[in-house]
């Protein structure tokens, strides 16, 4: 039996999501042992270790033969918004209290796409899109509140790495769909390892850092690699493919939710009820944003259509 392109997209798209919560859980467990700069050689060491066996096993290695000068430029230019985001992002792991609570923060990325849009495209706003955007940035606010400005401050510990990380993974969202037909999902996704794992394995010969690890460790980086620069990269990049990236956005922004599961099973620990709240907040503000986008896109090409007839 043949299965839809759309319920491919669709399920992908949840795989994607269901993954990345896991990400969030398994790399905060590990970072709470190890540096940044050991934890970035080893979860895309590993990273690079499934990657190859996925394309050794599938053939998709064999795309490399087809790659011409357009293309590396285009992986070299992704490599290097990858490596400052996905740094940025693990650094706000690491400082987090509850990665729960960064990965609501990361639903800012839609906003940031269609920011950009307006920036570099020329486009304008609909009433529903800047509601869409009021809300969800009043979602992230109240996420990321800490609860007690007085001894705590106004943002929680992360906010402002998650939120910069939010911008390279918007800028990756818009250069990725656009070229994802002349690049292979596992080709970007072993891009990104590769540049990752070479620039943790620098900064660790220049900072002294230990190659050894606990057997904890070693099970967290190992499990959250496959999970993380691999199935969820994969995943995300195949369901592009398939179906219209703000389809997929909608689905990954609900990625917060498992990552409660996860971290309550994992670390005994959950946010604040108004820093869940303030979650579900933003996944409605990306459902808005997302959806009078689409709107915004069909009612034009509706009224031509209209026209066409009339003709």
């Amino acid at each position: 039996m043949t299965i839809p392109d759309k319920i491919k997209g669709y399920g992908f798209a949840f795989l994607a999501t269901v993954s990345m919560a896991n990400v969030y859980v398994f790399s905060k467990a590990a970072l709470n042992e190890l540096s940044l700069y050991q934890f970035g050689f080893y979860w895309f060491g590993l990273a690079i270790v499934w990657n190859i066996l996925y394309a050794v096993s599938t053939g998709k290695w064999k795309i490399i033969r087809r790659l011409g000068k357009k293309e590396y430029r285009i992986l070299f230019v992704l490599g290097m918004i990858e490596l400052f985001g996905t740094i940025l992002f693990f650094m706000s792991i690491e400082k987090a209290d509850d990665p729960a609570i960064m990965s609501f923060l990361q639903n800012m990325v839609p906003l940031f796409v269609i920011l950009m849009g307006v920036t570099l495209l020329g486009e304008r706003f609909t009433v529903l899109q800047f509601s869409g955007m009021l809300i969800t940035l009043t979602g992230a606010l109240v996420t990321s509140f800490t609860g007690n400005i007085s001894e705590k401050g106004f943002f929680v510990p992360g906010t402002g790495l998650m939120l910069a990380s939010t911008v390279f993974q918007a800028t990756t969202i818009i250069i990725s769909k656009k070229y994802i037909k002349n690049l292979n999902p596992g080709l970007l996704a072993t891009n990104r390892s590769v540049y990752l794992f070479l620039t943790a394995f620098i900064l660790m010969l220049v900072k002294g850092e230990s190659f050894l690890l606990s057997g904890a460790a070693l099970f967290n980086v190992s499990f959250g690699s496959l999970l993380g620069p691999f199935l969820t990269a994969v995943s995300m990049y195949s369901a592009l493919k398939f179906i219209e990236a703000s389809k997929s956005t909608i689905i990954q922004s609900s990625k917060g939710i498992f990552v409660i599961i996860g971290a309550w099973m994992y670390f005994r620990t959950i946010p604040e009820s108004f820093q869940v709240i303030g979650g579900i907040i933003t996944i409605i503000g990306v459902i808005i944003l997302i959806t009078a986008r689409d709107y915004k896109v069909k009612v034009p090409s509706l009224a031509k259509a209209s026209e066409g007839r009339k003709g």
